[in-house]
């Protein structure tokens, strides 16, 4: 178990290769009720949240959730979130460690009439991830539920909210059931699919899976430092939906184009250059790792670096530090690893 902004976590139930392969080969079921989770309800909901994130809400409606952004003034990124557009109102899935700020700036910039409550604590949240997930999840009625889609429902005979989203690269759902039943609803779907090959997975799996899916983790590959053509996010930015917090300064970014970028590295076996390792080309340092891991179902090492632009391209090696050596590194097209996600029946940038 390990402080993961501040809950206990485990950071693996067996070992973290298993649940990596799990997740990858048939299902693993994680537990992030870490997650903070806003309920926003009152006339004006749509229009506040329109204002307040980067992306273009229009382009979804009721049943469908977006990837987001969410900015300060100077378009640093204050967090990276999920929005749900429901029949009564928004459900905004915040991370962890950003909670309580997020939560503040929201209530901030709120108008009368919007209000925002933290159902963090009343509600769970589940991820059950993987090609077999669906196939394996006690439910029914998935089949036809698209990729950031999101509807009532029962998992293992309980009323959960099912939303087809998830943090792995796969296929899958994520599921907001009451805190009070959570245990009863992750017991029910272990029983259930455990003979198939999947397994509870912890932030280990969860780490190595995310990044080779080249998915962001703020804290590390973004923070209020970072803006989001730098993390490789601007097409969540819409300059052209009106105004909204950041825009002026992002247009200015898009104008200019970003100073840094964000590119995959790919090292030899036991060369694992982990987050603020220097990356240096021709003797000089160009940028530095953000996030790196060992990707067992790969077979090989990967990161993820914030590096000057045009220093590095695909195809062209550079060296970085580990462990207070130079190791080489091959830049890589990003994703490293394209999962059953990618083939969901709707896209995953909405």
């Amino acid at each position: 178990m390990v402080d993961f902004g501040g809950w206990e976590l485990p950071q693996q139930y067996t070992s973290i290769r298993d649940e990596h392969f799990a997740v990858r080969r048939s299902a693993g079921l994680f537990d992030i009720s870490h997650m903070g989770r806003f309920r926003l309800h009152g006339d004006g909901s749509f229009e506040f949240l329109q204002g307040l994130l980067t992306n273009d809400l229009s382009r979804i409606g009721p049943g469908r959730a977006q990837y987001n952004l969410m900015c300060n003034e100077r378009g640093g990124i204050l967090d990276d979130l999920v929005a749900y557009w429901g029949e009564d109102g928004f459900i905004v899935v915040v991370n962890a460690s950003n909670r309580e700020r997020d939560l503040e700036w929201m209530r901030s910039h709120a108008p009368v009439g919007v209000e925002i409550e933290d159902r963090t604590f009343e509600q769970s949240l589940l991820a059950f991830q993987g090609p077999n997930a669906e196939s394996l999840m006690p439910a029914s009625g998935l089949g036809d539920l698209p990729y950031f889609g999101f509807r009532p429902g029962k998992v293992a005979a309980t009323s959960a909210l099912v939303s087809r989203t998830g943090y792995t690269g796969e296929d899958g759902f994520e599921i907001f059931v009451p805190a009070e039943n959570v245990v009863q609803v992750w017991d029910a779907i272990l029983e259930h699919s455990a003979k198939q090959g999947a397994l509870p997975a912890g932030l280990g799996a969860r780490d190595a899976t995310r990044l080779e899916a080249a998915l962001r983790l703020y804290g590390n590959d973004m923070d209020e430092g970072v803006n989001p053509y730098e993390a490789g996010l601007g097409w969540t930015v819409r300059l052209d939906k009106g105004e909204f917090v950041g825009r002026a300064a992002l247009a200015s970014v898009k104008r200019e184009g970003p100073k840094r970028t964000l590119v995959g590295l790919k090292t030899a076996a036991g060369d694992i250059a982990r987050h603020g390792a220097a990356v240096v080309k021709g003797g000089t340092r160009i940028g530095a790792v953000t996030s790196g891991t060992h990707s067992f179902f790969l077979g090989h090492p990967i990161a993820l670096a914030m590096v000057e632009v045009a220093s590095l391209r695909v195809g062209e090696t550079a060296t970085v530090d580990v462990r207070g050596r130079e190791a080489a590194a091959e830049v890589v097209q990003l994703p490293f690893y394209r999962g059953s996600a990618r083939s969901a029946a709707a896209p995953a940038k909405s």
